[in-house]
């Protein structure tokens, strides 16, 4: 098992660090699948990705590793947003990750939220997921209860695709993409905490401040359900990216590596 902490300057290095691991695995031909996670976290890694020149090839057109067969499977899902909202991850991801990197959409995958049969529509995404072997390099936020994916604090780790109840304080926290609070879903779909750990390599980015109570409980405190991302710990090859905000309450134990510019 390897955990690495590293505590780069700011957002457009850490998307940057990230996207060129996930460039490496595909150029060295062991990126299948990749898992994605939305949030304002992740979100420069597929700006990266997608820059032209940059590590992940650019968009459409441009000279790179190619990801003609890769699939992609999202974390996550919201219950009961009709098809098409903006705000569901479905539409997220194909914005920020399907076109600007010219994926084809049938080898992008997202849980449905919207299905008649919620419990079929889990059932249905863990299997596609076991068909696929699993995923290669999944990306993951963390929330500030410590949760990863929708995984809030009491999910076994045992845990397998599933429909959940989120926080109040994820509801709180998800109403800055909504035009009122009240438009916020309260249930999600999401991959259970076994379901993300059958991932090959895992790549977890956190930053600001908001989140350095959760970074410290999921990296230096009781590795416990009362944290689900503290489950990271257990996982085979794990690589932790922070801002200073975000690494603020680490001991300095926990930090593999900090960048020249991280002045703290």
């Amino acid at each position: 098992m390897r955990l690495e902490v590293e505590v780069l300057a700011g957002a457009e290095e850490i998307g940057r660090r990230a996207a060129q691991l996930v460039a490496d695995e595909l150029a060295a031909g062991r990126l299948r699948t990749l898992g994605v996670a939305t949030g304002s976290s992740p979100a420069p890694v597929y700006t990266s990705l997608a820059a032209p020149g940059g590590p992940g090839g650019g968009g459409p057109g441009e000279d790179g590793p190619g990801w003609d067969g890769v699939e992609v499977f999202a974390l996550d899902e919201y219950v009961g947003l009709p098809p098409g909202h903006p705000q569901s991850y479905a539409a997220v991801i194909d914005r920020e990750v399907r076109a600007p990197l010219g994926l084809d959409p049938r080898r992008v995958h997202v849980p449905d939220g919207a299905a008649a049969d919620l419990d079929a529509a889990c059932a249905e995404y863990e299997r596609a997921l076991e068909e696929r072997g699993g995923v290669d390099v999944q990306l993951l936020g963390i929330g500030a209860t410590g949760h990863i994916g929708f995984n809030e604090p009491g999910s076994p780790f045992s845990s397998r695709t599933r429909v959940v109840a989120l926080a109040e304080r994820t509801v709180a926290d998800n109403a800055r993409f909504f035009a009122t609070a009240e438009e916020v879903p309260r249930r999600a779909v999401t991959q259970g905490i076994a379901t993300i750990a059958r991932a090959r390599r895992h790549v977890l980015i956190a930053r600001g401040a908001g989140k350095a109570d959760a970074v410290r409980a999921a990296l230096e405190g009781e590795v416990s359900p009362a944290c689900p991302a503290s489950a990271l710990r257990t996982f085979q090859d794990v690589l932790v990216l922070l801002d200073p905000a975000a690494a603020s309450r680490l001991s300095g134990r926990t930090v593999s590596r900090r960048s020249a510019a991280d002045v703290r």
